[in-house]
């Protein structure tokens, strides 16, 4: 059993299961795939993206990468009933907790997920009326032949969706306590995260902002009706930091403090540092500066003055597969 911990002051949620019991696994994404997950998204504003795409036509579901359900778990509460969604993923822990996680959710009926990579979906073509991911594309080496995949997968008039981020904005939302950071620490914390960021992309591993380009990689693929909404949800934190939302918040920022994890973990981050062209010699600096803001978050949040609005970027990309031309 886990007890209740004090932080640098501050009290800060731990029940009897952590918010992310995956978080020291090295599978992929593990570090994502706790409790903040589950508050990504406002339901009012997927259930507005459904009409406006008419998700009550949908029947047959594809969500691919499905990690441990999040995303594909959460349509269910906005298509048909009826509608049956199967999962992939090339883990096959993330597979089974998906399974798991669908039953205890009483969807076990409707859900099934199996292993398979994203570049080679293990379905016939014209199988499903949607295909979509989250925060998959920026994961993979090549984002243009999972589209292609997703393409060829779905049936003719079917809806191609993609949840994918633009991450290095957030280097630039400020809070109550970095709001008056210098401009050279500033400057310092986006250089670092925008050189991980293409380093990352470099060694094959994805791209972390692939959300702007994703209409584009529709759009070169003949997509129709190709549209781009984006996600309404802000993570704010605001005192007395008690809805599910801001507790599952502080858990991931006590943990991730107290393994020196960053975006990335150090060890990550130096990796990407060096393959985006950045110096040895300054890193150490870099990175000091990226987590120097910690200690003030937590005395800040012990006297319950912090306060951030916790925007970000994500975008939701939707296109259809055009319908056959007939003589």
């Amino acid at each position: 059993m886990i007890k209740r911990r004090a932080y640098n002051g501050a009290v800060h949620l731990n029940g009897s299961v952590m918010a992310n019991e995956f978080r020291t696994l090295h599978s992929h994404s593990a570090e994502y795939f706790g409790d903040t997950r589950d508050h990504w998204w406002n339901l009012d504003f997927l259930e507005l993206i459904g009409k406006r795409l008419s998700f009550d036509r949908t029947q047959d579901v594809l969500d691919v990468g499905s990690g441990i359900g999040h995303w594909g778990q959460l349509l269910a509460n906005v298509i048909p009933s009826s509608a049956r969604v199967q999962g992939v993923d090339r883990d096959p822990l993330w597979v089974e907790k998906a399974a798991a996680r669908a039953a205890a959710r009483g969807l076990a009926d409707r859900f099934t997920y199996q292993v398979a990579v994203a570049e080679k979906l293990p379905f016939t073509d014209a199988s499903f009326d949607l295909v979509t991911c989250q925060t998959v594309l920026i994961h993979t080496p090549d984002p243009g032949a999972v589209v292609d995949e997703m393409i060829r997968v779905a049936r003719p008039g079917g809806l191609i969706l993609a949840a994918e981020p633009n991450n290095i904005a957030r280097a630039l939302m400020f809070d109550s306590v970095s709001f008056h950071d210098p401009v050279d620490d500033i400057l310092a914390r986006v250089r670092l995260q925008i050189i991980c960021e293409r380093g990352k992309a470099a060694l094959g591993e994805g791209n972390n902002s692939i959300g702007d380009l994703i209409p584009g990689l529709f759009a070169e693929r003949d997509l129709i009706n190709i549209c781009v909404y984006l996600n309404d949800k802000a993570d704010s934190l605001l005192p007395p930091y008690d809805t599910p939302a801001q507790r599952a918040t502080l858990e991931e920022r006590v943990d991730f403090k107290h393994r020196d994890f960053w975006i990335w973990s150090r060890e990550d981050t130096h990796r990407f540092f060096l393959a985006g062209g950045g110096r040895e010699g300054e890193f150490d600096a870099l990175w000091l500066v990226a987590i120097d803001g910690d200690d003030k978050f937590d005395e800040a949040i012990a006297d319950r003055t912090y306060a951030g609005a916790g925007a970000s970027i994500g975008y939701i990309v939707a296109g259809r597969k055009p319908e056959p031309h007939t003589a």
